[in-house]
């Protein structure tokens, strides 16, 4: 087996199969971990910036990965949106949601690892998942010179190319030979991406999953004094 078809073609299914099982088990049997585990208290310097900046936009990256690599692609067309329009679109999200994702995780990345009282609270693998977050995000902001000379020649075949890629996946048909003439630092991104999945429910990342959406519509909390009797 080549590497190519390993990892575009069986490792992603070896992340995804992690990312289920793993946090299921994890969800089931050790819910005290299962937490944000977060660290305001300890310093809340800059982080309502660092924080809002990171989670908008790491939050908007995913949802724009998704509507243009998931969404079938006839939708776009029959809402009247070209494929460079399509491109452009995601070149323009891209940037801004990415620079502001940028700036909030360097900000938290700086503070995790300068910081005393957060260093000396703070587990290993937080620092580590942050780094790789960051890597990633990295790696994608590099593609975009790339996705911009595409446009510029009027060329949509690598978006097209990565969102049949992802589509082969999602329908247990991989067809890792639609990312051989993709440019490297397209790859990269996406094994960086996938390993995100991987180490996922290991980290305090699960909290992705368990948002507190309830919080908005629960009942008023009922705070009663303690009185004496005389």
């Amino acid at each position: 087996m080549s590497l190519m078809k390993f990892l575009f073609a069986v490792y992603p299914y070896i992340c995804l199969t992690v990312f289920v099982v793993a946090s299921w088990i994890r969800f089931d049997y050790q819910q005290y971990t299962w937490k944000t585990d977060s660290s305001m208290l300890l310093s809340k310097k800059s982080m309502v910036v660092a924080s809002n900046f990171f989670h908008i936009g790491i939050l908007s990256i995913f949802g724009g990965h998704f509507a243009g690599l998931v969404l079938p692609h006839g939708l776009w067309l029959g809402l009247g949106i070209s494929d460079m329009t399509h491109q452009w679109i995601a070149i323009i999200a891209g940037i801004v949601f990415g620079l502001m994702c940028l700036v909030g995780g360097a900000m938290l990345w700086s503070r995790r690892m300068f910081n005393p009282r957060i260093r000396a609270t703070g587990r290993k693998n937080d620092m580590f998942v942050i780094s790789w977050l960051m890597v990633t995000l990295l790696l994608g902001l590099i593609t975009v010179p790339f996705s911009i000379g595409h446009a510029n020649n009027n060329d949509p075949s690598v978006m097209l190319a990565l969102a049949d890629w992802v589509k082969s996946i999602l329908l247990l048909n991989p067809q890792p030979e639609l990312l051989e003439k993709v440019d490297p630092i397209f790859r990269a991104h996406i094994f960086f991406g996938l390993t995100v999945f991987l180490i996922f429910p290991f980290t305090r990342l699960v909290h992705i999953l368990t948002a507190p959406l309830s919080y908005i519509g629960r009942a008023y909390q009922i705070v009663r004094t303690k009185r004496r009797t005389v």
